[in-house]
């Protein structure tokens, strides 16, 4: 998935010389700039940071819940339990406790488990980066009875466990070694290796690239709830060809990591399930009826002890087969298949009724609504009808028979609670009336409470605990006062939401900021941050953090900062909105965005739009490769990070749930690639990447270089050496991309009204 966030840390080297000096000296000297001004320095340091609640936990259902906080005297810090009515506080576990024998400080951990009995807590640190996330490290278990605390693995290298977790029953410990299962006792740390084929290319327990990254599976395995048996996918990725990336920096000589990286109309993994004993032994496949090569196996889940469940996508994936299995003999059948004529989502069941009855969301009426649907595959009915869409389902109180989800019917930049009968009916808005913005809900598993966030796009966010259903407020967790103090000694004018309408009629929402200093009779330049595509909204009514901090400071240089979401966005605006780009994505972005800026203009005589600059990162970047090719006349200047130049080029998954096989959408494929329309580039171009990026390939980059010099095109280019997609790795590197951006800006289409 091509994320459209703006990144808070990223790296730099410049290859074209003429952009080689990003004005250290001013850099250095933007640290000390008064309250009401914005530097790059001052928007990426620690300054404007939000504060949350942490690693906040649930436990005894919801009638209390575990943080964790700094240790007395600050070394390390202790799990402390609250009462949720009465706030009533006591340490679980200190810091003391949490030091291993011989070692003067605690474990620095970065996130922690509970056993189902409480007795025991399991610890994750010393971690280390796979991909996207820190998901490899070492655990230590701390036995609350006795007071020992242990570190598992028996003879592992350090950092080489993944996703440790307790069986049921906390008498084991299954996690991932080096690509192997294995189950660790408790009571006597004996190690029991489950599998022994794992290698670079034959994965046990966790995944390969493209199911992490599209699919979001990490953790690949699951605890059958009698604590027997462990089922686990099983990856291999032979049929995978690699994709090189090539350090030229880090050694005397260039070195390779190869990475098996399936790209749009190639070969993936053959994925399957398997079911093996705790103890060792034999395993048992799943029988899923296919070719698992050209299929995906996106959930697997116990639905007792003897049951699994299957969620299995066809190539497409436009059908979804819900696929039931004996574990001991590997045979099932399929249940039920959800289809779309475009693509359809996996699903993160919830089950109720004692697991006989699972929740799940369809957009099968052009509404995504939650369905309910008996564990045969009988029963399917809609528990939501009303027309719009359920964003997310978050909570559920079984004993009273309600629904907690998000939505938010009138306006697709919000998220607002809603509650609805177990049985079916109509909604209820939970959120208050009188509290726009956008809304997020952790409800405590008995439905009773929530930890309630809310925030705008100028209005850092406030946390708070609440009653449910009424949403009486109990009491304030976090408001980060200091950091609306600090929002509002920079006196910027709200940032206004607008809605305008295609010629075709299609609305379109979007957000605009003007510079403090605003003169409504002058002109002004225009900056565009545009994602468009499936993976994410730009237009949303939220804090913003760093990224809206650096379009607040270009606004003051001088602009008019824009976003606009077009069609294809996974905006709560029903199904045609989405899934009509199915096929065609970036060529209804490009028409969509242009219009809906024309639109703009049209309503403002402020919009100058012979001076447009546009710039987006991953598919954002992407998007600004299209509005720079496609329409020279509207965008002047264009800044591309990590861009896809050339759709055949990206991940199987991503590329082909939205576009189709390009065997079989030849044309599609074509049209939808902005680099087949390189030739229509007439102004300002900088293109940014990180050779090291494993997931938007800088090959696209140097393809697209290929192609504007055999066109003759001027253009900039800026390569950051084996930074990722991120482009964060590595002293300075944020304050260099930021900068870079700021400066290629200016120069290139000069602030000011007129």
């Amino acid at each position: 998935m091509r994320s459209a966030s703006l990144r808070t840390g990223l790296t730099a080297l410049v290859v074209v010389p003429a952009l080689a000096a990003v004005h250290a000296a001013p850099l250095a000297a933007q640290a000390g700039a008064r309250g009401d001004s914005l530097t790059v320095a001052r928007i990426f340091s620690s300054e404007f940071y939000s504060r949350g609640v942490g690693q906040l936990r649930w436990v005894e259902g919801g009638a209390a819940f575990i943080t964790v906080d700094p240790a007395a005297g600050g070394r390390g810090r202790d799990i402390v339990h609250h009462e949720t009515a009465t706030d009533a506080k006591r340490v679980l576990v200190t810091a003391a406790q949490l030091t291993p024998a011989g070692d003067s400080m605690p474990l620095a951990f970065q996130s922690f488990q509970w056993s189902d009995d409480n007795s025991k807590l399991l610890l994750f640190t010393n971690t280390r980066r796979v991909w996207r996330q820190n998901t490899r490290g070492d655990y230590w278990v701390l036995d609350r009875g006795t007071g020992k605390l242990t570190r598992l693995g028996g003879d592992a290298k350090p950092s080489t466990l993944m996703f440790a977790t307790f069986s049921p029953d906390g008498k084991q410990v299954a996690y991932v070694r080096e690509n192997d299962m294995y189950v660790e006792n408790l009571a006597d740390n004996h190690v029991t290796r489950l599998t022994s084929d794992g290698s670079r290319t034959s994965i046990n327990g966790t995944s390969d690239w493209v199911y992490e990254e599209e699919l979001d599976v990490r953790k690949a395995f699951d605890w059958s709830p009698d604590s027997r048996h462990i089922a686990f996918w099983h990856f291999d990725a032979s049929p995978v060809r690699d994709y090189l990336l090539i350090n030229d920096t880090d050694s005397l000589y260039p070195f390779v990591t190869r990475i098996p990286y399936p790209k749009a109309g190639t070969t993936n993994s053959r994925v399957t399930v398997g079911v093996v004993a705790a103890t060792g032994g034999a395993v048992t496949w799943l029988d899923v009826v296919g070719d698992t090569a050209k299929s995906y196996i996106a959930r697997m889940s116990w639905l007792d002890p003897a049951t699994i469940m299957v969620q299995h996508l066809n190539r497409r994936q436009n059908e979804n087969e819900f696929w039931v299995g004996d574990a001991a003999t590997g045979k099932g059948r399929p249940i039920f298949t959800e289809r779309d004529s475009a693509w359809v989502d996996v699903q993160d069941l919830v089950w109720i009724n004692g697991g006989k009855t699972a929740l799940f969301q369809s957009e099968r009426d052009g509404w995504r609504h939650i369905y309910r649907i008996n564990r045969d595959g009988t029963g399917l009915r809609n528990i939501t009808t009303d027309p719009f869409d359920v964003i997310d389902l978050v909570g559920l109180d079984e004993k009273a028979g309600i629904i907690y989800f998000l939505a938010s019917p009138a306006d697709a930049t919000q998220r607002y609670l809603y509650r609805a009968p177990l049985k079916g009916g109509k909604a209820t808005r939970v959120t208050p009336a009188d509290q726009p913005g956008r809304h997020g809900y952790d409800i405590s598993p008995d439905g009773r409470w929530a930890v309630h966030t809310v925030s705008r796009f100028d209005v850092p966010p406030r946390n708070e605990l609440i009653r449910l259903p009424s949403h009486a407020v109990v009491r304030v967790l976090e408001n980060n006062d200091s950091l609306r103090a600090r929002y509002a000694a920079l006196k910027a004018p709200p940032t206004e939401f607008f809605h305008v309408k295609t010629p075709e009629g299609v609305p379109l929402d979007g957000w605009l900021m003007r510079p403090a200093d605003f003169d409504s009779t002058r002109a002004y330049p225009v900056l565009v941050e545009v994602y468009g595509e499936p993976a994410s909204q730009t237009v949303n009514d939220a804090w913003g953090g760093a990224g809206m901090l650096f379009h607040r400071m270009i606004a003051n240089e001088g602009y008019l900062v824009v976003s606009i979401d077009n069609r294809g966005t996974p905006a709560p605006k029903g199904r045609e909105w989405r899934k009509s780009i199915y096929g065609a994505v970036g060529v209804l972005a490009a028409a969509d965005q242009a219009a809906g800026l024309r639109a703009l203009a049209a309503l403002h005589h402020f919009v100058d739009t012979t001076r447009v600059a546009i710039w987006g990162w991953s598919g954002g970047g992407t998007n600004t490769l299209n509005m720079m090719f496609r329409h020279p006349e509207l965008y002047k200047v264009g800044m591309a990070v990590a861009p896809v130049p050339d759709q055949k080029l990206y991940d199987t998954i991503y590329q082909e749930r939205y576009m189709g096989l390009p065997q079989e959408n030849v044309e599609g494929y074509r049209q939808g690639s902005a680099i087949n329309f390189a030739e229509g580039l007439k102004g300002h171009l900088l293109v940014v990447h990180g050779s090291g990026d494993d997931n938007v390939h800088y090959q696209g980059t140097e393809r697209l270089v290929n192609r504007l010099v055999a066109l003759g095109k001027p253009f900039d280019l800026m390569v950051y050496p084996n930074r990722t997609h991120g482009i964060y790795e590595g002293p300075g590197t944020t304050l260099h991309v930021y900068s870079l951006l700021n400066r290629y800006l200016t120069e290139h289409l000069p602030a000011g009204g007129r």
